[in-house]
């Protein structure tokens, strides 16, 4: 099995804080963010960051959809890491400051991927997938978070 990894990354015109709050707003404003691949949201527990448990199904491609179960924690200042207890799936999103009220957000996904030609298919193809999800997602939390 070959390590799988997608990372995106976009400049938020809005202060780190504010942007790192809105991330970790999983009861509020993660949900108004999601694009049209993600389906079936629900917070099960916390909702504001850490201690958060939350479920969604992420349709990466028109045959491929996983259902995902997500522990929140936040192992460091602006950094929330998204964990699902349904694969090996990790999700790393860290935001820091990028000059007078701007933010960079950064997006890293990491999978354990499948084996021999279909494991060489995904590690080519779904990064870029994934990669296209999440600006996605990150143009939306700008909108969001500029107002």
């Amino acid at each position: 099995m070959a390590q799988v990894e997608a990372t995106t990354e976009r400049v938020v015109a809005a202060d780190a804080e504010k942007v790192f709050d809105a991330l970790a707003d999983y009861s509020g404003t993660r949900a108004n963010v999601l694009p049209e691949q993600f389906s079936e949201y629900e917070v099960r527990e916390g909702g504001d960051g850490e201690g958060t448990l939350v479920h969604w199904k992420l349709q990466a491609t028109s045959k491929r959809v996983r259902d995902c179960l997500l522990e929140v924690s936040e192992p460091t200042d602006g950094e929330l890491v998204e964990k699902d207890r349904n694969s090996t799936m990790v999700t790393t999103w860290r935001v820091t400051p990028a000059g007078e009220g701007k933010s960079r957000v950064v997006v890293h996904t990491t999978w354990k991927g499948a084996g021999g030609i279909g494991g060489f298919f995904e590690k080519t193809f779904a990064p870029k997938g994934l990669g296209r999800i999440y600006d996605a997602m990150l143009a939306k939390l700008a909108t969001e978070v500029e107002k």
